[in-house]
């Protein structure tokens, strides 16, 4: 196993998780239960690159107060490493989200004024010698970073073994054509940003997968809930189904998925096996407990 550490760049703040004990409906107040934990798209794939056995470096950006201490302080006892996060004088961004009875997600919200307002400065690292210029290993970037950000990771990750890209929304990939150029990038989104990318429908995961190819997307993974997910690159089309499990929540899910998929990938999986490991540790995931 390469040792090297695995760049994650993007969202880091807290999760603020309802979880209704009814049926919701619109304007419904239903009994429920409410919780805060640490998230972001970068922290959560960081947060899983370690379960996997992977070192995680987090470049992101976090509020210069207590509650942004107290997210760098719960990172950290992850196994994240995070002394090159940016402290910025704005609040540590917040995410709000609701959860159905069954897990599903009813409703959510993103305050990242804090990341969007730090820009291209939160991968300030690769450019001042605290982190090498031209990036070699793998990292996983959240397409919810500026668009300067972007034109900048393009050129320092141009040669990295794996560039993992995390849709955040089918105008982000857009955004992200830089990024989708490199060799080694994978784009991962699920099959209705899939098609809100490709502006049709699609049956499936490997339609969608085959969609994205026919749009000139080098290697992509499409999951589709509890359907088959999909894997495409220029030597083929993969799929695999993910195991039964029972959802008592859903967020997070994805980024555990990418984080598991892409550390199978980097220990030599093939794209089958590395799609089971990945949908095996995303149903490990909605199947937890919220702490």
């Amino acid at each position: 196993m390469n040792d090297s550490p695995i760049l994650c760049v993007g969202a880091a703040h807290w999760d603020v998780i309802g979880r209704s004990r009814l049926p919701l409906a619109p304007g419904a107040d239903a009994p429920g239960s409410a919780t805060r934990r640490p998230g972001g798209v970068a922290l959560n794939i960081a947060s899983a690159f370690r379960g996997a056995g992977r070192r995680a470096t987090l470049l992101s950006a976090v509020g210069d107060d207590t509650e942004g201490d107290a997210l760098i302080k719960a990172a950290e006892a992850r196994g994240v490493e995070c002394s090159l996060v940016l402290r910025h004088g704005m609040p540590t961004d917040l995410y709000v989200a609701i959860e159905d009875v069954s897990g599903e997600l009813y409703a959510a919200t993103a305050d990242c004024a804090g990341l969007e307002a730090a820009g291209s400065a939160i991968a300030r690292p690769l450019a001042d010698g605290r982190l090498p210029r031209s990036w070699t290993g793998a990292a996983a970037i959240d397409t919810n970073v500026a668009a300067e950000t972007v034109a900048f990771l393009a050129e320092a990750l141009g040669g990295a073994r794996l560039v993992a890209v995390s849709c955040a929304s089918a105008a982000k990939v857009a955004a992200s054509g830089p990024l989708l150029a490199a060799p080694g990038a994978v784009l991962y989104l699920n099959r209705a940003e899939a098609e809100a990318f490709c502006g049709e429908p699609c049956a499936d995961a490997r339609a969608a997968a085959s969609a994205l190819r026919a749009r000139g997307v080098g290697a992509a993974v499409v999951t589709d809930g509890a359907r088959a997910a999909a894997h495409v690159t220029p030597a083929g089309l993969w799929s695999a189904e993910p195991p039964r499990a029972r959802v008592r929540g859903v967020t997070g899910a994805g980024d555990v998925f990418l984080a598991v998929h892409v550390a199978a990938t980097l220990d030599g999986a093939d794209p089958p096996g590395a799609l089971s490991a990945a949908l095996d540790g995303a149903a490990r995931h909605i199947s937890k407990e919220i702490p």
